[in-house]
């Protein structure tokens, strides 16, 4: 299930300009049923680029909430890690398991086209590199394509390493040592870039705990990883020392910083915090630290950008290692200065777009 954070003002130009959007475009076509929305949100830095997601929202506007909150941490996510990228993002309303289908995703291909390269779509939940392939039928403006179509492939595997890279800056912090071995971790999610993360965990000799929408998907990465597999809800009341929250947002909120107990938060979810303001410096009330969810789970950004410029996957793995020195960066100065780590993340993202808005205006 989503969570939305509430907005002040519930019209739709208030929700974009509360989250200073340039623009957000509503895509409908009747004839493949496609209902999408695509949020551009800064393109001080470059084209906007961000991935698609198809989720069964509840309704338009918990979509509509979505698309904006994604976009604006697409917008850090690139700053922060000294991409000349600007952010976006677009979901598709509908359940991907009955409604995906090729004339749906080409179709949304079209509505990207005519934005003429200001927003570029890549893969995201219940996205993957075929559905790429679709799109970039009607679109030249898409990345994360099949390495065998001269893209850059699944972005998940980068997501992941810069994932455990910033858990393993966070440990460092909290424990005073970067050693997995022994730690016991709660992986909320087990999709791709989840999976991928319990295999790094794994081989450093982390103890998991697990947990998915999908129980049967849970039960099977239990299985294959030795781990304990729980109910959505007792994920929060588990004993451990890390929590990873790997699936959708809001996650981190009122009900459960009350339940968490671990020391450390780190995980590759987009929008953990259901409200930075408030469940931020809670984080730092309960001494949880916590590393950014923008900050640690660029690497799939990076990887993708590597294929817009056309540098390799190891030129990608390269910049995504540093992700470690940017979280602890990050960490030290939200002690120095009193902030709490999200907080501090964004100052640093907003700084650099400042800094090249003197130079140019918007892509």
């Amino acid at each position: 299930m989503v969570e939305i954070q509430a907005l002040s003002d519930t019209s739709i130009f208030g929700q974009i300009a509360e989250h200073q959007h340039e623009q957000v475009v509503y895509c409908h076509d009747h004839e493949t049923g496609l209902r999408a929305i695509i949020g551009i949100h800064n393109t001080v830095l470059g084209p906007a680029l961000g991935g698609t997601r198809m989720w069964h929202y509840a309704s338009d506007a918990e979509a509509l909430n979505d698309v904006l909150r994604l976009s604006r941490g697409m917008t850090y996510k690139a700053a922060i890690s000294g991409l000349n990228l600007g952010g976006g993002k677009a979901v598709i309303i509908g359940d991907a398991k009955t409604q995906k289908n090729e004339a749906l995703l080409r179709k949304f291909g079209r509505f990207v086209q005519n934005l003429n390269g200001k927003y570029i779509t890549a893969e995201d939940v219940n996205m993957t590199t075929k559905d790429m392939e679709y799109i970039r039928m009607e679109t030249k403006h898409v990345a994360g394509l099949p390495e065998t179509m001269g893209g850059s492939g699944d972005p998940s595997p980068v997501t992941a390493f810069g994932t455990y890279m910033g858990m393993k800056a966070a440990a460092k912090k909290a424990f005073g040592s970067d050693s997995l071995a022994g730690k016991r971790v709660a992986v909320q999610g087990v999709g791709h870039v989840g999976t991928y993360l319990m295999e790094y965990l794994v081989k450093e000799g982390a103890e998991i705990v697990l947990t998915d929408y999908y129980t049967e998907r849970a039960e099977e990465a239990a299985a294959r990883f030795g781990a304990k597999a729980v109910g959505l809800e007792e994920i929060y009341d588990q004993d451990v020392d890390i929590y990873s929250p790997c699936a959708l947002g809001a996650t981190l909120n009122d009900d459960t910083l009350s339940r968490l107990k671990c020391q450390v938060v780190a995980g590759c979810a987009n929008n953990q915090l259901k409200d930075e303001h408030v469940h931020g410096p809670a984080l730092v009330q309960k001494g949880i630290i916590y590393a950014p969810d923008f900050l640690i789970n660029a690497g799939g950004l990076i990887n993708v950008y590597s294929e817009v410029v056309g540098s390799s996957r190891q030129g990608a793995l390269t910049q995504t290692e540093k992700i470690y020195d940017y979280t602890l960066q990050v960490l030290n100065k939200a002690e120095k200065e009193g902030l709490h780590p999200q907080q501090a993340a964004t100052q640093i993202a907003k700084e650099r777009i400042a800094a090249i808005g003197k130079v140019k205006s918007t892509y």
